[in-house]
């Protein structure tokens, strides 16, 4: 069995309360090349290793509790998880992601790809200081569990806490693709798992005229903003597919049956880009036309509004509509038409670029037409007036 390394000064917690507080921190030799380097504070000593020319702080030390392997470590925890942070990529120079580092970079990945970077800001604004600075191969399931649980004690709604966190996984898986050091994805898998019925609040279902009436709102409040909720109503697309259309996606020529090409999103796995035609108005066609006018092929045909849903909560303020109503409630209202109106449900989720299995789970109330209801109907019994002598009544011999 290999010896651990020892340090007199250190590795105990009576040793260590009579160093004297400083800012540098005392270090102590655990591997070549790597330290195990303890700061002396006022208060718990903290626990931080350095490695190839950086210093990560993981813990606090065991000064004033019980070690808990977490949080809180002891001098032989905290030299075994140096070893292992620095050690989880050998040969590789670069300090250890924190959690602040991912979500930057999620940010970045966004705006790239042409996302959201809303989703980004919605997890940093609610990103302890003490949960940034960690490392994200250090994070655990736990830690990540009572992390979207305060989001819930502070009055976010179940729908929108899920909602953070399926942004803050994809900021964190983003960061283990690009560093192989980091090996626990268990623990924003099983930490952030979505909450049950966390989708339900948020499936706003409008009628038709409340919808005319936001997008005429939507209008009074910039005429910019005015087409994308148009464009967003009429197609029920998302904002991230709108945003990505160019001038040459608007299909006009047949001025009867005008058309979008509407890009696919880029959700899940599959990150291929596909289009699909969106049949449109001719009122919207023409208005968008007169948008391209100045524009080349390449451009884009809507412009990037910043704050969709902020400004979106004036319009439905004058409306008397309650805060749950955002601009996603269009494309529920666009699936519910369309449901409601007897169209088949995989047009309804191709149309959506959607699958059939989450139509069918989130709007099945609303399916109508089913193939299967017209065979089944058949079989039911037509009683008419039901007798109300037990005369009528014909006994079937044992």
């Amino acid at each position: 069995m290999a010896r651990r390394t020892r340090s007199a000064f250190l590795e105990n917690r009576t040793q260590r309360l009579k160093l004297v507080p400083r800012k540098k921190p005392y270090a102590a030799l655990i591997a070549p090349g790597i330290h195990l380097c303890f700061r002396r504070n006022a208060g718990p000593g903290t626990w931080s290793v350095k490695c190839n020319g950086w210093l990560k702080r993981f813990a606090l030390a065991d000064d004033h509790e019980d070690a808990n392997n977490d949080t809180v470590m002891s001098y032989w925890q905290a030299l075994e998880r140096a070893k292992k942070l620095a050690r989880a990529g050998e040969g590789d120079s670069e300090q250890p992601i924190s959690v602040s580092d991912a979500v930057d970079a999620y940010e970045t990945d966004l705006a790239t790809r042409g996302g959201s970077q809303y989703n980004a800001t919605a997890v940093r604004r609610h990103l302890p200081a003490a949960l940034g600075s960690k490392a994200v191969a250090l994070l655990t399931e736990r830690e990540l569990r009572d992390w979207r649980a305060g989001l819930i004690k502070k009055g976010l709604k179940f729908s929108s806490a899920d909602r953070i966190a399926r942004s803050f996984k994809a900021a964190l898986a983003l960061a283990a693709r690009n560093d192989q050091r980091i090996v626990n994805a268990a623990a924003w898998k099983n930490g952030l798992r979505k909450l049950p019925d966390s989708e339900v609040a948020r499936n706003v279902i409008l009628p038709d005229h409340t919808v005319a009436a936001l997008v005429s709102g939507s209008y009074d409040e910039d005429h910019d903003y005015g087409v994308l909720i148009d464009v967003l109503a009429e197609t029920g697309a998302r904002e991230s597919q709108v945003l990505r259309l160019r001038v040459e996606d608007l299909q006009d020529q047949n001025a009867i049956a005008p058309r979008l090409m509407m890009p696919s999103s880029r959700k899940g796995k599959n990150r291929k880009v596909e289009y699909r035609p969106l049949p449109i108005s001719r009122r919207l066609a023409k208005l968008l036309r007169q948008r391209a006018q100045a524009r080349s092929a390449h451009d884009r045909l809507i412009d990037r509004i910043p704050k969709v849903s902020g400004r979106f909560r004036p319009v439905t303020k004058r409306l008397g509509l309650g805060a749950d109503v955002t601009p996603y409630a269009l494309r529920h209202s666009s699936i519910v038409r369309q449901l409601v109106k007897g169209v088949p449900v995989r047009i309804v989720a191709a149309h959506h670029d959607t699958s059939v299995g989450m139509i069918e789970k989130n709007y099945s109330r609303h399916i109508i037409g089913d193939p299967s209801e017209v065979l089944t109907r058949a079989t039911l019994l037509e009683f008419g007036a039901l007798p109300s002598e037990a005369t009528n009544v014909i006994s079937v011999a044992r």
